[in-house]
């Protein structure tokens, strides 16, 4: 079995853990911090815990941000957030003593706060108070935490600034300029997206590129208004203002391909003062490259197809089906091992095909009438179609199947991965993002074909199709892994290496305990994936979309 398998089973034998279904942003800022430092403010940093297996384990660190009792922190928390599993998390705030890095060992504790991702997605913005690890509130500290569902996000966005001409705010050296960039929210609150590195002793630095998320930037709404603050950096947390801009992601857009991206860095209060103040500087825009990234539920929302084909295994040695030791007995009560298989995962894919016809293959029996040896036949025995009506019409050729047939072999799958392969070829010559092909090969036995096998996937991994196998029965599955791309990348004899990672080898017998549910969700679990894989790498976006845009450019040179 694979590599990656052995990580999945090992988490918790006989249960499977149910796919993440989207990725959340987390955003941490907090209120009236105790105050550590003898001469100066707390430096405070935020450390994200998450409870995995009976232990804390430490997820990632936000910035330090210096001698401040009131912190926004720039740095995001990504997570996958799982709707069946509660997540507790535990955000613990310390005063850094001295670099900013994954251990706070000799960092002071400010306060911590427990809860699950669940209520924070329920809440979108939460409030807590801090505590001590007396279990006593930390005075009047407090540590928001704000959610963000970027699932569903159309992309991102690289940015990068520069200023010219800033005003000088110190007497005996230049300003030490940082950029921090908003988004205001409905309500008018500010949120903030990013805080730019400082630039030491410059009037016109040029800050390092930075990449967000649409949804982060501007909740995937381009006319909400951005709003950017200039500041002089202080070492003591007392950063002089020099400025501010408003603009929205729309406007930038515009100014950037008409080479106009800048604007003026106003200082408010100067400009009610001083008679022929026009500007503290001006703020460019010296980058902009939009990336679309599209989902797996875009391109099924889009129309495009599932097609499932199932390849059953009809060699010598499973068994007399007539034999109740035989892989395929067909029990009065309890479904075999194949049907049991063939039944989870085609209930999922059968709701993404609309016609809801499936092709079912056999291979390794011989096959009437002239009981020649067959690697790619049609268990209805309709050559000229080889598709069931629904899961159950798979399921009655299946079992009307067995009596006619003898079982033999070798075990060759890579006729039914070539048969299939040919379809796909043909929907690749249409250049859209319409049907999709899933072969579920169920087989109790290590293929004796392997080299044309991995000549067939190496091919198929630049077709729109994924190949499943399920190993049935207690055999030693050991020489399968080289098929799973989870131990490296696949190439044929030949030499050459598969473009996408395309197979998923499951053992049955680990997942005998499971629901059906949870092993189609692991079967299943790579196949989302694959699928935006491919149709990414051929710059395709889903049915009734424009091609894939990106835009890079040098900026405006006043």
């Amino acid at each position: 079995m694979s590599a990656g398998w052995d990580r999945r089973a090992a988490a918790a034998p006989g249960v499977v853990p149910a796919p993440c279904a989207s990725k959340v942003e987390l955003r941490v800022s907090c209120r009236h911090l105790l105050d550590r430092d003898p001469l100066t403010k707390s430096d405070p940093s935020v450390v994200l815990l998450l409870h995995s297996q009976g232990r804390w384990v430490q997820v990632d660190r936000t910035e330090v941000v210096g001698s401040c009792l009131h912190p926004t922190f720039s740095k995001v928390f990504t997570l996958e957030y799982c709707f069946a599993e509660a997540q507790k998390l535990r955000f613990e705030v310390y005063d850094s003593q001295g670099a900013s890095g994954l251990s706070c060992q000799d960092d002071d504790f400010l306060g911590g706060m427990e809860c699950t991702l669940g209520q924070i997605v329920a809440q979108k913005k939460m409030t807590r108070a801090l505590s001590l690890r007396s279990g006593r509130n930390a005075g009047k500290s407090t540590i928001t935490v704000t959610a963000e569902d970027i699932s569903t996000n159309s992309g991102f966005v690289e940015l990068a600034f520069r200023a010219q001409k800033l005003d000088d705010k110190d007497v005996f050296s230049k300003s030490d300029p940082f950029l921090e960039l908003y988004r205001v929210n409905e309500d008018q609150s500010r949120q903030l997206v990013h805080r730019t590195e400082v630039v030491k002793d410059d009037l016109s630095p040029k800050w390092e590129p930075f990449k967000v998320s649409l949804n982060s930037l501007c909740s995937g709404d381009e006319t909400r208004p951005l709003k950017g603050l200039v500041w002089d950096h202080d070492a003591r947390g007392k950063h002089d203002f020099i400025g501010e801009f408003t603009t929205t992601f729309a406007e930038m857009q515009r100014a950037f391909r008409g080479g106009q991206a800048q604007w003026e860095c106003v200082n408010a209060k100067y400009k009610r003062r001083k008679r022929h103040y026009k500007n503290s500087g001006v703020v460019i825009l010296a980058e902009l490259k939009c990336s679309r990234v599209h989902s797996f539920l875009d391109y099924v929302m889009g129309g495009c197809q599932i097609h499932f084909t199932v390849a059953i295994d009809f060699t010598a040695s499973n068994g007399d089906p007539r034999n109740s030791c035989s892989l395929h007995y067909i029990h009065p009560f309890q479904p075999n091992e194949y049907l049991q298989a063939l039944l989870a995962v085609g209930e999922v894919c059968q709701d993404y095909d609309s016609d809801k016809r499936f092709s079912a293959l056999g291979f390794g029996a011989r096959i009437p009438p002239k009981f020649e040896v067959s690697h790619d036949f049609a268990i209805n025995f309709h050559p000229e179609d080889d598709r069931c009506e629904g899961i159950q019409g798979v399921v009655q050729a299946y079992q009307r199947c067995l009596p006619r047939v003898q079982l033999y072999g070798p075990t060759n799958v890579a006729p039914v991965i070539s048969k299939v392969a040919r379809l796909a070829e043909a929907e690749e010559r249409t250049s859209e993002a319409s049907q999709y092909f899933i072969l579920l090969i169920l087989t109790d036995g290590v293929v004796t074909d392997m080299a044309d096998t991995r000549e067939a996937i190496v091919r198929a991994s630049r077709l729109p199709m994924s190949v499943i196998i399920v190993g049935v029965g207690n055999a030693d599955f050991t020489d399968m892994q080289v098929l799973d791309g989870d131990a490296g990348v696949l190439r044929s004899p030949r030499g050459e290496p598969a473009l996408r990672d395309i197979v998923q080898f499951v053992p049955f017998r680990e997942l005998k305990s499971a629901s059906p549910a949870a092993l189609a969700k692991c079967v299943l679990a790579q196949v989302p994936r694959q699928v935006v894989e491919y149709y990414s790498h051929r710059g395709l976006p889903p049915r009734g979309l424009g091609a894939h845009t990106q835009d890079s450019r040098s900026g405006p040179t006043p």
